[in-house]
């Protein structure tokens, strides 16, 4: 009985400590709920006060030099509580941060104005006329880093392009507009300091004087930028319906972060619509900014212009640059002056922002646009040019759709050995040829996504990437090519450092030593001609022959010979499975493409 009762009063006990804690538990949710909505509260009932309180300012107009920061205002809320009344200032004449004029000097209502000029199309021409005019001699650019003053953090613009397609606002107001003008740029990742887009319309009567139209720009910055500090951005400009001239399109743009203070930079709206053609050529190339050369197995492979970005060469390799600018085949526009540390603050030196001003920049001149590093090449697997490779599979395929083509990456590593048939070249040039001599190539592909790069149809792209397209048009999407159509040849060292790449499975491709005679030719003739004129170096002579080490019976090591002939014989016979593989293969690719050509008409099926 005694021990009944103990436990019954054991039992008892267990229950009150139960049910204290979850008295106590019950209270921390209470008391949880009560801080959290005296918080709201304060927010809500401080918010008027807070907008009463006039935001003082440093009053400097100079801003940044460079992009380096200056030091915030120490009355200045941060960027995310900033509201309307930094665009619409309590004191008289214009706002210390922006310079919006509300009020006169007396005090009185000069101008019925929106809390916040923002949600207007553009500012009333009352207002407009009071800001700052265009200084006719501030130098028009259209590739050039120009920093935006009077920020907080570093903002570049580069160059501006007139976008009247159905995607490309990317904005609400767009959709009431005649288009936008887009920026490219470059500033902080997350919460971009908001700008505002001066729009300079040419007069009709040819004075040199420019009407203007100011409205507020979207920063939207480009994906894939790691999270670091800095990305590069598109500054979108809306085009209001109405203009100060007969002209829809501005000239030049201004993107400025104080409508009181002067603009410093002036750029060049491009695509505007005189400008374009119907007559465009088939290929282009894109290169991010470069700190090497340019390769002509470009242009065998069908393009007939390649665009590249001068961050830093050298003496010599600027010289055979400069060889092929004259010769229309080659653009090459400055990257210096983006004061942004490459890979600490910004990707691998705004390589974004080329990308995109490349796609932009070709948009109306290229039917096809191939953005690719100065190491690769997409090379076909049996046609002899990319055009003729994208011909053949629109016969097979309906690619109305397709607005970019993924290739996938294959390694073709440095460290492997040389080809061997590299000892049969007839010129130090044809030898140095990395295509020809690197032909050993890790086996295993990296999926479409990864490594991989694209052509483009850039009237289709509204954001360009690295391996892949971030944003279409609507309506279209990307076609991954199959890898015995073509694949992207990437030549360079292990890509985690030192030698363990080479351990790998690998396998021989020598796909490219179809362009072999007409590549070391134009190569050889070149080098020829630029030899003297740009100084370039002297090149390994052709490798020799090594000879092949016998061990005799007596255990004595005896040199052999080798003839040319035996390479020949070698070559041939080598040749010669490679056009039994070549057949095999073409048969394989017809198979693959009739296979696309079958799921892309039940897709279509699908759709109706």
């Amino acid at each position: 009985m005694g021990g009944r009762r103990a436990g019954s009063g054991g039992s008892r006990a267990n229950a009150g400590v139960l049910k204290e804690r979850a008295n106590m538990s019950f209270m921390l949710v209470v008391m949880f709920f009560a801080v959290f909505g005296l918080i709201v509260l304060t927010e809500i009932f401080l918010i008027d006060e807070r907008r009463g309180v006039s935001v003082g300012g440093t009053g400097v107009l100079g801003g940044h030099r460079s992009g380096h920061r200056l030091p915030a205002a120490p009355d200045r809320p941060d960027y995310g509580e900033v509201g309307a009344e930094d665009y619409a200032g309590l004191k008289g004449s214009f706002d210390e941060h922006v310079g919006l004029l509300v009020r006169g000097e007396d005090g009185g209502q000069k101008t019925a104005i929106h809390p916040d000029p923002r949600g207007l199309p553009s500012l009333p021409p009352s207002l407009e006329a009071r800001l700052p005019q265009l200084d006719q001699n501030l130098k028009v650019t259209h590739a050039e880093w120009l920093p935006v003053t009077n920020t907080r953090f570093k903002f570049f613009v580069y160059s501006a392009y007139f976008d009247d397609r159905v995607s490309g606002a990317g904005s609400p107001a767009a959709a009431k507009s005649l288009g936008v003008v887009r920026v490219i740029s470059a500033t902080k990742t997350r919460g971009p300091e908001r700008v505002w887009c001066r729009l300079w319309y040419r007069q009709q009567n040819g004075a040199n004087v420019t009407a203007s139209v100011t409205v507020a720009a979207k920063v939207k910055v480009i994906r894939e930028n790691w999270n670091l500090k800095y990305s590069a951005c598109f500054v979108i400009c809306p085009l209001p319906k109405e203009s100060p001239t007969a002209d829809k399109v501005p000239e030049a743009v201004s993107v400025v972060a104080r409508l009181r203070a002067a603009p410093t930079n002036r750029i060049l709206v491009q695509n505007r619509l005189e400008s374009r053609t119907n007559d465009k050529e088939a290929l282009a190339v894109c290169v991010k900014p470069l700190h090497y050369y340019y390769n002509r197995l470009h242009r065998l492979l069908g393009a007939t212009h390649v665009t590249l970005y001068n961050d830093t060469v050298g003496a010599a390799a600027g010289c055979a640059l400069k060889y092929y600018e004259s010769k229309d085949l080659v653009t090459v526009l400055p990257w210096h002056h983006l004061d942004m540390i490459s890979q600490r603050e910004i990707r691998t030196e705004g390589l974004f922002a080329a990308l995109n001003d490349c796609l932009y920049r070709s948009m109306y001149k290229y039917e096809y646009v191939a953005l690719v590093d100065l190491d690769e090449y997409i090379i076909p697997r049996h046609n002899d040019t990319i055009i003729d490779l994208l011909r053949w599979m629109g016969n097979r395929i309906n690619i109305k759709s397709t607005g970019a083509f993924s290739f996938q990456n294959a390694f073709f590593y440095l460290q492997w050995a040389d080809d061997p048939f590299v000892v049969t070249s007839r010129t130090p040039t044809e030898a140095g040829l990395i295509t020809l001599r690197k032909t050993r190539r890790r086996t295993k592909l990296h999926p479409h996504k990864q490594r991989s790069k694209y052509i483009c149809k850039p009237q289709d792209v509204v954001e360009a990437g690295n391996h892949f397209v971030w944003e279409f048009i609507p309506g279209h999407g990307t076609l991954n090519v199959p890898s015995d159509a073509a694949i992207l040849h990437h030549y360079r060292v292990c890509e985690f450092g030192g030698d363990d790449c080479i351990k790998t499975q690998s396998t021989v491709d020598r796909t490219a030593y179809k362009y072999k005679d007409r590549l070391a030719a134009s190569v050889d003739r070149t080098w020829t001609e630029l030899r003297a004129e740009c100084s370039l170096p002297e090149l390994d002579p052709v490798p020799v022959l090594t000879p092949r080490i016998k061990v005799s019976p007596l255990g004595k090591s005896v040199e052999v010979e080798v003839e040319e002939e035996e390479v020949e014989v070698e070559v041939e016979e080598e040749e010669e499975k490679e056009d039994d593989k070549e057949e095999e293969e073409d048969h394989n690719t017809s198979s693959r493409i009739d296979t696309l050509a079958d799921e892309s008409r039940m897709s279509l099926r699908r759709r109706r």
